[in-house]
């Protein structure tokens, strides 16, 4: 197993490479920024449709009031997102260029969207049909990204612009430098539309889903689902964060597929298409990456040894919510040969029995978007329409992940139990070889022995702590706060996701990364280094305790100045 997995882990260097490809960042990045308009809908669509299950119906006047919110938020979003795609992948593309040679993201965003308007909308007796625009319409919103950015990159780097004199303010002067810029980015998309309908007679939405239709089948199978949420667990077991290589290249179905399944549960038609972005959430990384949802408790019901009986009360909470990292680098998972077969054997097998449930059993399947960080059962419940079914899976998945992972958890637990016992004889044995001094007993308590951090500071400092969802990053932000108000520093920290910090990482003074985005160090060096900010990257034991102790967690910043 051992030699298994050093095999495995000689591929770290290519993983690392891949998942800090700017396409691939781009498309993750820019959902991230598209969230709160998915998850600010996903409440209106449980207000509208979740009372219909027990037999209750809104007036006409509301329920249409509710689905319009919907429908121009979520409805929308493959709009949204061919914006915020372009806007992320001009800036990671901006800070490879020279200085003088830089992409308007502001009109990236306004191309990428016209782009996108060609490549999905079609006019129907005058109007125009919205079909494409929300989730059906992403994948043209990527393309429409990536084509816009890369034309304005030509023609940056190739200075096809329109040059005015200096005289010119700099607004104007910008306006007309992007007019060329602008009209090849649209007319790239002009030339696709234009090439797509002559051969299918449909839009370039429409073709390429049409195109893409027997690998999203293929992926919506048994094995696709577990290949899926398998590869996902082995790059995070190798220490490289596994959704963030995979997510988005499912990015587009994922969310598509949860449209499509609530269109058929409300023509009264069964909710089939399992590829969903809850399947992930609540199934697949139930309880986080690996499907740790069971672990802790495990641990604090029948772990002896102190190391995992401690991993398990520090664990529970967060792991609960979808934040397992204080799991994975304090057992540790990571790299543990002991958890190398559950924690890859687990999310594969609860998406075949998630997959079961729907076609055999005919459960539906996801419906609904809900914030990741929903406690996997109630987002799995919730998700797919509160049936009964769906209590019942969610007790199966339980039940099942527990059996699989209880015995490589017991079989740690033993080596640790083994390893403590000989260490506590060790200190025994050493501590009867020194002759005990005389003990002065003291009925006041130094003042000097009050913990206090080893280092002050008077200076205001801003730290801002990175992580891939903000909920990790939470955990440090939370410490240094905790820290600053007992020890009187002059401290402030902040949680932030990875990708959504561009526009505030100026307001800090340090910038510190969690372990699982320790592989963008490099591409936010350059970013840290031309803003005069302090860039940390941590690792997976030493994070986790510093966000366990505050004192430390202030040393650790104090120490960086």
């Amino acid at each position: 197993m051992n030699g298994l997995i050093k095999q495995i882990e000689k591929g770290k260097p290519f993983f690392e490479k891949l998942s800090r490809n700017i396409y691939l960042g781009a498309v993750r990045d820019g959902f991230l920024t598209a969230m709160p308009a998915i998850l600010f809908s996903s409440i209106f669509i449980l207000i509208a449709a979740v009372p219909e299950i027990f037999g209750f119906n809104w007036p006409d006047a509301v329920s249409t009031w509710l689905w319009k919110v919907y429908g121009y938020s979520m409805g929308v979003v493959g709009l949204l997102v061919s914006a915020t795609a372009a806007r992320c992948l001009a800036e990671s593309m901006n800070r490879k260029l020279p200085k003088n040679k830089v992409i308007n993201t502001t009109s990236v965003m306004l191309a990428s969207i016209v782009s996108f308007l060609l490549l999905s909308v079609t006019q129907v007796d005058g109007n125009f049909s919205t079909t494409y625009m929300g989730t059906k319409g992403l994948l043209a919103s990527f393309v429409a990204a990536f084509t816009t950015v890369n034309m304005y990159k030509l023609c940056v780097l190739k200075d096809i612009t329109i040059k005015m004199p200096k005289e010119v303010p700099g607004t104007i002067s910008q306006t007309f430098r992007d007019i060329f810029p602008f009209s090849f980015a649209v007319m790239a998309a002009v030339v696709l539309d234009l090439l797509v309908h002559y051969i299918f007679n449909m839009s370039f939405a429409e073709a390429i889903i049409m195109l893409l239709q027997p690998l999203f089948t293929a992926a919506d199978g048994y094995l696709g689902i577990a290949i899926i949420w398998g590869a996902m667990a082995l790059f995070w077991f190798v220490g490289v964060h596994g959704p963030s290589i995979v997510e988005p290249a499912i990015a587009a179905i994922i969310y598509a597929n949860v449209e499509t399944n609530l269109k058929l549960f409300q023509e009264g038609q069964h909710a089939a298409n399992v590829l969903t972005v809850g399947l992930g959430n609540f199934v697949g990384t139930m309880g986080g990456t690996g499907a740790t949802l069971v672990v802790p408790y495990i641990l604090l019901l029948f772990a002896k040894s102190k190391q995992l009986k401690a991993v398990g009360k520090a664990s529970f909470i967060p792991v609960s919510f979808a934040v397992n990292e204080p799991l994975l680098f304090a057992a540790p998972i990571i790299l543990n040969p002991y958890f190398f077969v559950p924690f890859l054997l687990t999310p594969m097998v609860n998406v075949c029995i998630f997959k079961f449930f729907v076609d055999v059993l005919d459960m539906n399947s996801f419906m609904y978007v809900l914030p990741w960080a929903t406690p996997a059962p109630i987002g799995l419940i919730l998700g797919t329409g509160m049936g009964v079914l769906s209590i019942i899976l969610a007790l199966v998945l339980i039940a099942v992940d527990f059996v699989i992972y209880l015995p490589f958890c017991k079989a740690y637990d033993d080596l640790l139990v083994e390893q403590e016992s000989i260490r506590a004889k060790e200190e025994s044995q050493a501590t009867e070889a020194i002759e005990t001094p005389a003990i002065t007993h003291q009925t006041t308590k130094d003042p000097e022995s009050i913990p206090t951090p080893s280092l002050v500071t008077d200076k205001e400092i801003n730290v801002l702590v990175l992580c891939a969802g903000a909920g990790t990053s939470a955990m440090l932000a939370n410490a240094l706060t905790e820290g600053a108000e007992a020890y009187h520093q002059p401290i402030h920290a902040q949680a932030g996701a990875y990708g959504s910090h561009y526009d505030i990482m100026q307001d800090y003074d340090m910038v510190v990364l969690a372990p699982q985005v320790n592989s963008y160090y490099e591409d936010i060096k350059a970013d840290t280094d031309r803003l005069g900010i302090k860039l940390i990257a941590t690792k997976g034991a030493e994070y986790i305790g510093l966000t366990r102790n505050p004192k430390a967690a202030i040393d650790f910043v104090l120490a960086q100045f």
